[in-house]
């Protein structure tokens, strides 16, 4: 059958081991100085190890894999003890699989085992009793409010600010890599959640910039993206990068798709990076 499970790429790949940990169902050792996919039935294809590699060499890719066995993958999870167990089934829940995650606990109960405390989720069967239900998953996703002063005096003139929008569209799907603004410029790589959490998104970091925005979360032709944003690298010339994100592990995705992108353009660009926390300030 065909289904989504990882890929590493063997020429990017320095055996340092950091998705290993990020890796409970045990589909990932360190063999020959690599990181190899030791088993397709253990690989969910959920890709909790793409982010903690610091060299972009796993991928999730869509090929003829063995189906995913949760019953397998327990028997090796919990040789592991508690604290592998529940990583396993918080990143079940962090990842909306409630079929996998409801195996997950059934298991447990049919062998008489202790289910561990951990996080759970609206829609996911009640933790035990002592655990105590809170989000667990992508930490960009967690509900939280933000509290903010009551602004005193007269209301602040509306149109006060200008736009520093150079160019339309700004979404890369829409964008045509040939677009004549992008030669010579400046390009502004910016997650898309990024204007309405910086207030001086337009004075302090677009002005003087062609914009391009995207979610590396939501949307899903990240390798059309990383194609797309060659394009306009290689036709033109690109002055400087800047590459804004949240400060939500997700959002390091932009990051990613801008340095694969320069990879394949063969382009050597200088390239600066900020983060804007939820809170909206610039880090």
């Amino acid at each position: 059958m065909k289904r989504k499970i990882i890929n590493i790429d063997d020429n990017k790949c320095t055996g340092c081991g950091q998705c290993i940990p990020d890796c409970p169902e045990g589909a990932l050792q360190i063999i020959d100085g690599k990181a190899r996919l030791v088993s397709d039935l253990f690989c969910d294809g959920l890709g909790a190890c793409i982010g903690t590699c610091p060299e972009g060499a796993i991928s999730v890719i869509e090929r003829e894999a063995g189906t995913y066995d949760e019953k397998a993958v327990m028997e090796t999870i919990v040789r592991q003890g508690d604290p592998v167990i529940r990583a396993h089934i918080e990143h079940l829940v962090g990842h909306g699989q409630t079929d996998l995650y409801r195996q997950a606990i059934d298991y447990l109960k049919e062998h008489r085992l202790a289910i561990p405390d951990h996080k759970t989720a609206a829609g996911f069967l009640n933790p035990p009793d002592h655990a105590k239900p809170d989000f667990a998953g992508c930490p960009g996703t967690a509900a939280r409010s933000i509290a903010r002063g009551t602004r005193t005096g007269p209301p602040q003139p509306s149109g006060t600010t200008s736009s520093e929008l150079r160019q339309w569209p700004v979404q890369l799907k829409l964008l045509n890599p040939a677009a004549p603004y992008f030669e010579n410029s400046d390009l502004l790589v910016s997650a898309d959640c990024v204007p309405f959490a910086y207030a001086g998104f337009h004075q302090e970091i677009l002005q003087g910039k062609i914009l391009i925005i995207f979610c590396p979360k939501l949307d899903s032709d990240i390798d059309g993206y990383i194609s797309k944003l060659a394009d306009i690298l290689a036709i033109h010339t690109i002055k400087s990068i800047s590459v804004v994100h949240m400060e939500v592990p997700c959002c390091s995705g932009v990051r990613y798709v801008v340095d694969q992108a320069l990879e394949k353009s063969g382009k050597t660009i200088p390239v600066k990076d900020y983060t804007i926390t939820i809170s909206g300030e610039l880090e």
